[in-house]
């Protein structure tokens, strides 16, 4: 494990219990072991900007735990746009009863997270290389996730085939983005908007619920 990132476990643990999540010791360990490999990895296949440790563990992965609270009603989750792996493996890591599908089209990526699925013995992680508007889910998924991915309008366009009767969608926004919600499809409506502050963070982080309005969804 990297050892800039195992001298402030201790803090990442209790930043984690200042948000309400109180992680288990292997918890902790997978969810550092896995940033280890992300910026081990990130040398040679480009996968994250941030390769100082401590913001690393602050705007990665404090980052991606913070939305676990944030989908205990769903089972079958798809991180959409997933890149490294962030919010998918952390929330993963999390909540093991829970399925999710990480899907990307850059081969590297993808490839980097196959190696973290099998390194860490995540069984409750798909991995998926393919562009989201090509891929393809019979049974639909009750969450699709995006971090950074797109802007809420082509986010619904996108993934609207991969979304299961009654789903939502979940999109990390740093603003609230009331432009984007203002041009989103008449068929869309806004569930909830969450404003998430973690200890340590200036920035702001917002959750955006969405769901299809029952007349459109009662037409798929």
């Amino acid at each position: 494990m990297n050892p800039e990132l195992l001298k402030r476990q201790h803090i990442f643990n209790q930043k984690c219990q200042d948000i309400g999540i109180s992680l288990t010791e292997t918890q902790s360990e997978r969810l550092l072991g896995y940033l280890s490999l992300l910026l081990k990895w990130n040398k040679a296949f480009n996968l994250t900007a941030i390769t100082n440790p401590e913001e690393a563990l602050n705007l990665h992965l404090l980052d991606s735990v913070s939305v676990s609270p944030a989908i205990a009603a769903y089972d079958s989750l798809l991180d959409v746009g997933t890149g490294g792996g962030l919010p998918g493996i952390p929330l993963a890591i999390l909540n093991p009863e829970k399925q999710f599908t990480l899907l990307d089209t850059n081969s590297k990526k993808t490839r980097f997270l196959k190696q973290v699925v099998y390194e860490l013995g995540l069984d409750n992680v798909t991995v998926i290389n393919q562009r989201v508007q090509d891929f393809d889910n019979q049974s639909g998924y009750a969450c699709i996730l995006s971090r950074a991915f797109a802007s809420l309008s082509d986010m619904v366009q996108w993934t609207e085939h991969l979304l299961a009767d009654k789903g939502h969608w979940l999109a990390m926004k740093g603003q609230y983005p009331q432009q984007e919600l203002d041009e989103l499809p008449e068929t869309v409506e806004l569930v909830e908007a969450q404003q998430v502050k973690l200890p340590g963070i200036s920035a702001n982080r917002w959750f955006i619920y969405l769901k299809q309005k029952q007349s459109a969804s009662c037409t798929k």
